[in-house]
């Protein structure tokens, strides 16, 4: 197996993660720092609709 990368390390500046449980679970979604005041981009906002029936820009979602 090849060298193994931390989470963080694999993400840009200004990428966002998605946290997903062995069952498919969205868990949570790593925001890239300084941005935690910001809304969410909508690109991922989508995929977050689309595959996990939420909005995280919606003040009363909450991702475990």
């Amino acid at each position: 197996m090849g060298e193994v990368l931390k989470f963080e390390d694999a993400l840009g500046e200004r990428d966002y993660g998605l946290i997903i449980s062995e069952e498919g679970k969205l868990k949570g979604i790593w925001i890239p720092e300084g941005q935690d005041d910001e809304e969410i981009p909508d690109a991922v906002v989508e995929i977050c609709k689309m595959f996990f029936g939420i909005d995280p820009n919606e003040d009363n979602e909450t991702v475990h």
